[in-house]
């Protein structure tokens, strides 16, 4: 796995849209169906990735209380699962019953979601506003698989929480940290 951090995209960028497949209902989901609440949650994780199942059970509780009070939660495979097959569609159906995962998780087969968000990590966390504006971006928390720290996704709760309030944004946002996104051959991005 190599460490990568994630690119940190400038706040304020429009989320841009993507119309994906979920593999757990056999339906596609846009980002135009989940507008309409307080905001977006957007994940880039996957379901191999030791950062992302540091965090997974944390994040489907997150997701379970932060839909109760109007923030839309959605999460993205992008890996090449031809060349990961634990990221397959199937096993995605499978990661996202075991964690109890109530949000779409989609998958990226061509990649041009991660690269439109401009992601290079599992986790990636972006958090976009009710008008689909970049208000946070970077770290759930500061545990990794390689140290003590405890799972609470404190630093994406806090954001969330501001939004909600309407507060201003946290001037302070960490960088996300994960495994690379695994590319498919040839169709890594220039800002990797």
């Amino acid at each position: 796995m190599a460490r990568t951090p994630s690119t940190m995209l400038a706040l304020g960028t429009t989320a841009p849209d993507f119309n994906l497949l979920n593999p757990v209902t056999g339906t596609h989901v846009s980002l135009s169906e989940l507008a309409g609440g307080k905001g977006v949650v957007v994940l880039f994780i996957c379901n191999h990735c030791p950062y992302v199942k540091l965090i997974a059970d944390a994040v489907a509780i997150f997701a379970n209380e932060y839909q109760a009070q109007g923030i839309r939660v959605v999460a993205i495979n992008s890996n090449d699962a031809d060349n990961y097959l634990a990221d397959s569609p199937g096993k995605m159906v499978e990661e996202a019953q075991r964690r109890g995962y109530n949000f779409p998780y989609l998958y990226d087969v061509d990649q041009s979601v991660a690269k439109a968000y401009h992601a290079a990590c599992t986790p990636d966390l972006f958090l976009f506003d009710d008008e689909m504006k970049l208000f946070y971006r970077g770290q759930f928390d500061a545990s990794r698989p390689s140290n003590e720290v405890e799972t609470t996704g404190c630093d994406l709760r806090a954001a969330v929480d501001a939004l909600i309030a309407g507060n201003v944004a946290p001037t302070e946002q960490l960088p996300s940290l994960g495994c690379n996104i695994k590319w498919k051959p040839g169709n890594a991005p220039d800002y990797f």
